[in-house]
């Protein structure tokens, strides 16, 4: 008999996907859904309640750090305080230590698993630009920014906040130093530089 959503263990699912992520980072497409049961001490009826394949599994990674990225455009205020905060949550999902390791085990899953590449996908990067697309095509409605073109001006703005980040992620070739308020604060102010209505 199926649970109601009270009963089901948050911690288990938090788990699952926690070792999912260090396993898919360590051994590519190739980790098995028992072995994401055992690192995350649950048993395999629990992993396959919850998600039923890896492609879910990764699906559900990527939602959560789309949502963690995207965060600030649910939050209102100040388009330059919205965009660095964007920006700023950008460099440390996507440069920092779990972005590189996550980044480089989507690059690895993805010539043998195109269906998994793509969800992670989806659910991830698109899902986010899609979020900045809607939230600059308000602003541009609100004329508190002109932006023609949300969509375009959405990748620009994920282009000029990573660079070759995201590159450099994949690579796993360090990152030189710099500081990602800074940064962040400078593509913010730069991109309504740009826009401006």
């Amino acid at each position: 008999m199926p649970r109601i959503a009270g009963q089901i263990d948050e911690t288990k699912t938090e788990a699952i996907l926690e070792a999912a992520m260090a396993l898919f980072a360590e051994k590519g497409v190739s980790t098995s859904m028992d072995a994401i049961a055992r690192k995350a001490g649950v048993s395999r009826q629990t992993l396959y309640n919850r998600f039923p394949s890896k492609v879910e599994i990764g699906r559900a990674l990527a939602e959560r750090r789309s949502d963690a990225i995207s965060a600030p455009l649910r939050s209102g205020g100040d388009p330059q305080a919205v965009l660095t905060a964007m920006a700023s949550s950008l460099l440390q999902k996507i440069c920092g230590d779990d972005g590189r390791t996550s980044m480089r085990g989507v690059a690895l899953m993805s010539p043998t698993a195109p269906d998994l590449a793509r969800a992670v996908y989806d659910a991830g990067p698109a899902q986010g630009l899609r979020r900045l697309t809607d939230w600059l095509a308000e602003q541009n409605r609100l004329g508190t920014l002109s932006v023609p073109e949300p969509a375009l001006a959405a990748e620009m703005f994920v282009g000029m906040t990573l660079g070759h980040g995201h590159l450099r992620s994949v690579l796993g070739v360090p990152h030189p130093a710099f500081d990602p308020e800074a940064r962040a604060a400078e593509t913010a102010r730069r991109f309504i530089r740009a826009f401006q209505p």
